[in-house]
Parts: C-alpha cells; sequence; structure tokens
C-alpha cells in the first residue's frame, strides 16, 4: 500500500509539473502572438490549464512575460486557483 501512495504522489508531481509547464509556455506564446499582431490563445484556455493544475506555471509566466498582469481576471484568478 505504501508503495502505491509513493506512486500516487510521483504521478501527481510530474502531472502538476507538466501541466504548468504547458500553461508557462502557453502563456509565453500568447504573448509573442500578441507582440506579432497573430491570432491568440483563448484566455478560457489559458485560465483552463491554470485550473487543472498549471496555475504556478500561469504565475511565473504572468510576470516573467509581464502578460496578462492588469486583466483582473488574471490578477485575482490564477493567484485563487494556486491556492
Amino acid at each position: 500500500m505504501k508503495d502505491i501512495m509513493i506512486g500516487m504522489d510521483r504521478a501527481f508531481t510530474i502531472y502538476i509539473l507538466a501541466v504548468s509547464f504547458l500553461t508557462l509556455i502557453l502563456f509565453g506564446v500568447d504573448k509573442w502572438k500578441a507582440i506579432h499582431g497573430k491570432w491568440r490563445i483563448r484566455e478560457s484556455v489559458l485560465l483552463g490549464l491554470s485550473f487543472i493544475g498549471g496555475a504556478a506555471g500561469g504565475l511565473v509566466a504572468m510576470y516573467l512575460f509581464r502578460h496578462k498582469i492588469r486583466k483582473i481576471r488574471f490578477q485575482i484568478g490564477v493567484p485563487l486557483i494556486l491556492l
């Protein structure tokens, strides 16, 4: 039973890291698209990824790329999701 719990903890950690990394990358891609006048990634996708485990990556990306930091939905939403 202990081995199963350790495996689940490891799987959960890998999942959170992977979703956070994907969220960070997509925030960066969206910022690049915004700068270059391209079709953007929907806000619902960015918030949805934050909600399913990528909030840490989303929060880092917001300040790393200076992206979506003026939008109240992201200013409040992503930190609340992270909590």
